[in-house]
């Protein structure tokens, strides 16, 4: 089934019960790896917030949540390479095992960009975890990035809280753009 949002056509890519079974995987390993730590869960808005909704539901170690707001695409199908920082963090991070919830990496910038502003803040750790990775699109390795929910090819998506031109974030899958 095809979709038209705004001037562009897009097609199934992730079915929603798909993205469900995967959440519950990523969350069973998280909860492993994290069962004797209290982390704390950043959402990188707008993009991440029905991922991360969902991931924490599935979380059984005590944690915390926060977000901060970062943007690179500005309505477009590609990243401008310009991040534009809309909110930080309202809590301290000194000592705390941070987890960034992204939903999508491509070329790695924003969320290095985002690692190296935390990593003075003096955490005990950062990890990432991304709903989706498009590792042809990757610039640079990210040595904290632990959790991959799906690798894509390099197509413009949208959907589960992706959006273009702020359109679609509310769809249930994802869907590429034709």
């Amino acid at each position: 089934m095809k979709l038209q949002i705004a001037d562009l056509e897009f097609e199934p890519l992730i079915a929603p019960d798909a993205i469900q079974k995967r959440i519950v995987q990523v969350a069973q390993q998280i909860n492993e790896d994290f069962k004797d730590q209290k982390p704390l869960f950043v959402g990188i808005l707008n993009g991440s917030f029905m991922f991360i909704a969902d991931l924490v539901k599935e979380i059984v170690v005590p944690c915390d949540i926060t977000f901060t707001k970062l943007a690179s695409y500005f309505g477009g199908v590609s990243s401008s390479r310009k991040i534009r920082d809309d909110f930080d963090l309202s809590v301290s991070i000194e000592g705390r095992d941070i987890i960034l919830v992204e939903d999508i990496i491509d070329t790695g910038n924003t969320i290095k960009y985002l690692v190296e502003k935390l990593t003075v803040r003096n955490p005990a750790s950062i990890t990432i975890c991304s709903l989706l990775l498009k590792p042809d699109s990757l610039e640079d390795s990210i040595e904290e990035l632990r959790y991959v929910a799906f690798q894509i090819p390099n197509d413009f998506v949208v959907g589960y809280g992706l959006d273009y031109k702020e359109l679609g974030r509310n769809l249930k899958g994802i869907y590429k753009k034709v």
